[in-house]
């Protein structure tokens, strides 16, 4: 870990969380968490969990929720885009960088983690946000009874074809009912994206928003990638800081007492 973050680290519970995967194989990873409230699971993106991942929970933890870090991949605290492709590439129990029409293996784990952190949390249910090369992911939880909002940033699977969705039809059929319980959830991307591109938002909307807006797929202007990180500006204004605002927003309504989706879940139960 880095010695800039092992000073903020320290605020933060380590423990390991152990799921299977629909293989069977049991997966492991250490998670971290922070914060009193509802869970939201901010699942890291591909450069790593650096200081603007851990700005970004501060965020959420000054709002009233709980932060769980899940540390999928690469050295704590370090950011390092062609080191963790090479990582990620190797993890093939784990992520499938270019199915199209299928999730990856680890949103098995990512659901039992969500399920897991409803309990610990005593709410209604978790939110998630992906980013990167775990955007996707955060789409494909809302399949799950867990969880009550999601936010895709940037997502970029599968890396071949912008214009695929990475998960079945079956799971978009689900996912699409969830969202029409729960409400519509967000996705971001920055119009100069190279790696996110317009055709991967054709393609949420053609699979999720034919009937309705499920998924509200919101472009901001200007060059970059990382919406709520690397390329994050906290000046009053700015469109990524316009971004945070309302996702935190978002986040908010659906998770925190009183929020419209929580007293749906608890009328239901």
């Amino acid at each position: 870990m880095s010695s800039s973050l092992a000073s903020p680290m320290m605020l933060y519970n380590k423990e390991q969380f152990s799921a299977p995967l629909a293989s069977g194989y049991l997966l492991s990873h250490d998670i971290y968490t922070r914060g009193q409230g509802p869970a939201v699971v901010i699942i890291q993106e591909l450069p790593g969990i650096g200081l603007e991942t851990l700005s970004l929970a501060d965020a959420f933890v000054a709002r009233g929720f709980t932060v769980v870090l899940p540390h999928l991949f690469g050295p704590l605290g370090k950011i390092s885009m062609l080191g963790n492709t090479a990582r990620v590439f190797c993890m093939r129990r784990e992520f499938t960088l270019f199915s199209k029409n299928k999730s990856s293996p680890i949103v098995d784990w990512l659901k039992a983690l969500c399920r897991d952190r409803r309990k610990t949390n005593g709410a209604g249910g978790v939110g998630v946000i992906g980013m990167c090369l775990t955007g996707n992911f955060a789409i494909s939880l809302m399949a799950d009874d867990s969880v009550l909002a999601a936010v895709a940033s940037q997502p970029s699977m599968p890396l071949q074809d912008q214009s695929a969705v990475h998960m079945s039809a079956h799971e978009v059929d689900i996912i699409s009912a969830r969202l029409d319980a729960v409400g519509p959830m967000l996705a971001y991307r920055i119009d100069g994206d190279k790696l996110c591109r317009a055709e991967k938002f054709a393609a949420l909307d053609r699979a999720f928003n034919k009937e309705t807006e499920r998924i509200q797929l919101k472009t901001l202007p200007g060059k970059g990638h990382s919406v709520f990180t690397l390329d994050f500006v906290d000046e009053a204004g700015h469109p990524t800081r316009q971004a945070l605002d309302e996702m935190l927003e978002y986040f908010s309504r659906q998770l925190l007492p009183g929020g419209t989706a929580v007293a749906e879940e608890a009328g239901e139960s």
